[in-house]
C-alpha cells in the first residue's frame, strides 16, 4: 500500500495553474492586491487540476500517541495526559474542537497508540467529531535506549495514515489539516528534524510543553543520545521514522502522502505535523508542492524544517499547542481563496474599467 501510494503523486497541473493565474489577472482589483490569496489560487489550481477550484468539504486529522522517552522525563506534563486529552477531544471540549466547529471542518482523531487501553470514551454532541482505533501498539519504545518501533510497526502507522485519508476523502473531502496529540511528542520531532536537517540537536530541540533551563539542557542531551544510539540513516525516511520517530508521525506522514496521491492539498500544523511533512518529503519530493504551512509554531527548529520545505507560513500567531490548531486557520484561508477563484467578478464581469486594459507587459 506505501509504495503504491508513492507512486500515485504527480506533477502539478500546469495548464490549470496558467489559466488560474490569467484569471487572478482578470479580477476587477489592483494586480495583485489580495497578495498570497493569488498564489495560493494558482497552487491549488494545480493540485486540483480545476483552475477555480472548490474548496468546502474540510477534513482536521489529529493522530494520538505516546512515547516510551517520555520516562526520561523531557515533558512537564505525565504520560496519562495523552489519554486524557483525548477524551477530551471525544467530549468536544478542546480547543481543536472549537476551531473545527468554527471553520465548518469535520474533526477525526486517531488512536495510532495511546499508552494503555482507553475507555469506552462516548462522543459529545459535536457530530461533526469522530474518534477512531489504529492502534500500532501501546505507545513507542523509549527510543534513547534503542529503536522507537520496528521497520514493519513503522509501516503499520504510514499504512493506518494512508487507510485513513481514505475513509475520509470517500465521505468527501476538498482539503485535509494534520494535528497531533502525544505528550513528549516534540522528542522524536527534534531527533527527526536534527537527522533530516543534518544539524545539531540544540538547533531543534524546543520547549514544547514549556521546560527551560536544565530540563531543556537534558532534553537535548536525550535527543543527542537517542541519536548516538540508533544512528538513523537519513537517506531512509523509514529508518529515520522507526528509530526515533512515533506511531502519530507515521501515521502524519501517511496521511500526507495519501492527499499527494489523491491530489488533495494538505495544510499541516506546527513542530510534529511538519516534522511528519519532512520525511513524507524525503518519499516523494513531489510531496512539497501540495502542502501549506497553517503557521509558524513558536518553537525552535520549526522555521528551520518550513525552510527545507520550502514552506512560509499562512498565519504567525504565536501559537504552539499543537491538535491541528494551526492547520485549521490555514483550511480557513484555503476556503478564502478558493471562494476569491470562483465568486469574484472580472473587470468586465462587473463592468468596471481596467486601468490597465490593453496595456504591453514591460
Amino acid at each position: 500500500m506505501l509504495e503504491q501510494t508513492i507512486s500515485r503523486i504527480g506533477l502539478l497541473n500546469q495548464a490549470a495553474m496558467t489559466a488560474a493565474e490569467r484569471h487572478q489577472g482578470l479580477l476587477a482589483i489592483p494586480r495583485g492586491s489580495l497578495g498570497r490569496l493569488h498564489e495560493f489560487c494558482v497552487r491549488l489550481a494545480g493540485i486540483t487540476g480545476n483552475p477555480r477550484p472548490e474548496i468546502t468539504d474540510l477534513a482536521l486529522i489529529t493522530m494520538a500517541g505516546d512515547h516510551g522517552v517520555a520516562d526520561q522525563g523531557v515533558s512537564l506534563f505525565p504520560q496519562e495526559v495523552t489519554r486524557e486529552m483525548v477524551a477530551n477531544f471525544a467530549q468536544g471540549g478542546a480547543a481543536i474542537n472549537v476551531l473545527a466547529r468554527h471553520i465548518g471542518a469535520r474533526l477525526t482523531v486517531v488512536d495510532m497508540g495511546v499508552a494503555g487501553p482507553l475507555p469506552a470514551l462516548p462522543v459529545g454532541n459535536d457530530s461533526s467529531m469522530r474518534l477512531i482505533h489504529r492502534r500500532v501498539g501501546h505507545g513507542t519504545a523509549d527510543m534513547s535506549r534503542g529503536p522507537a518501533m520496528s521497520r514493519d510497526e513503522a509501516i503499520q502507522s504510514l499504512e493506518a495514515g494512508i487507510q485513513v485519508f481514505g475513509e475520509e476523502r470517500s465521505r468527501g473531502l476538498h482539503a485535509v489539516g494534520t494535528g497531533d496529540m502525544g505528550i513528549a511528542n516534540t522528542t522524536p520531532s527534534s531527533a527527526i528534524a536534527a537527522v533530516m536537517l543534518k544539524c545539531a540537536p540544540e538547533d531543534v530541540v524546543n520547549q514544547g510543553t514549556g521546560i527551560d533551563g536544565d530540563a531543556l539542557r537534558h532534553k537535548v542531551e536525550v535527543v543527542a543520545r537517542s541519536l548516538s544510539v540508533n544512528k538513523p540513516d537519513r537517506e531512509d525516511p523509514l529508518d529515520v521514522l522507526a528509530k526515533v520517530g512515533g506511531f502519530e508521525i507515521g501515521g502524519i506522514a501517511g496521511v500526507i502522502l495519501a492527499a499527494c496521491a489523491a491530489r488533495t492539498p494538505v495544510v499541516v500544523d506546527g513542530f510534529i505535523s511538519t516534522a511528519a511533512a519532512l520525511l513524507a518529503s524525503r518519499f516523494h519530493p513531489g510531496v512539497r508542492d501540495y502542502l501549506f504551512a497553517g503557521h509558524q509554531s513558536a518553537v525552535l527548529g520549526h522555521k528551520l524544517m518550513l525552510d527545507d520545505l520550502a514552506l512560509s507560513p499562512m498565519v504567525d500567531l504565536g501559537m504552539r499547542l499543537g491538535e491541528g490548531t494551526g492547520a485549521a486557520f490555514g483550511l480557513s484561508i484555503l476556503v478564502a481563496a478558493s471562494r476569491i477563484s470562483r465568486e469574484m467578478l472580472t473587470f468586465d464581469e462587473a463592468e468596471v474599467s481596467d486601468p490597465q486594459a490593453g496595456r504591453q507587459s514591460p
